[in-house]
């Protein structure tokens, strides 16, 4: 058997992308979670609130999750109090989601707890940096499919 190569994973690319991508995510997800949300209910109060996305198939693309992902979202968001669900104009097969004044109230408290955590990152950046990182992060993504390239 031959001797693997050594690796060194601290200096992995992979390696710091993951731990950074990790200090971005657990303070905010602690955040969220002290209001009752989650990542993906946050970005479905964002689709249904501010971009005023009400299909779930919509909602699904602009999240970047799967239709199965994104019914159990609105299922324990409907529950929650936060959307509402109703069947659209026509055959009954469609379904529109609003979000509710709870919902509203919700995004409200998260949204500000978002931008302190991107400014905590941001600022350590400068302009410049930040549109090279951006560039650099649209790089690395490539090719992969559009659902992929979000959440």
């Amino acid at each position: 058997m031959s001797r693997l190569a050594a690796y060194d994973l601290h200096a992995s690319l992979g390696y710091q992308l993951t731990v950074v991508a990790r200090l971005n995510e657990r303070p905010f997800d602690e955040a969220l979670r002290a209001l009752g949300l989650t990542r993906t209910t946050w970005c479905v109060l964002l689709a249904v609130g501010v971009e005023r996305l009400s299909r779930p198939s919509d909602i699904a693309h602009f999240i970047g999750i799967d239709r199965t992902a994104t019914s159990r979202a609105l299922r324990q968001m409907e529950k929650g109090g936060l959307i509402s669900r109703s069947e659209g104009r026509g055959d009954g097969r469609t379904t529109l989601v609003a979000i509710t004044g709870a919902g509203r109230r919700a995004l409200n408290e998260a949204t500000p707890l978002a931008a302190r955590n991107a400014q905590h990152f941001e600022e350590r950046l400068s302009a410049e940096e930040r549109a090279s990182l951006v560039a650099i992060l649209e790089k690395l993504k490539g090719d992969a499919p559009p659902s992929l390239q979000r959440i």
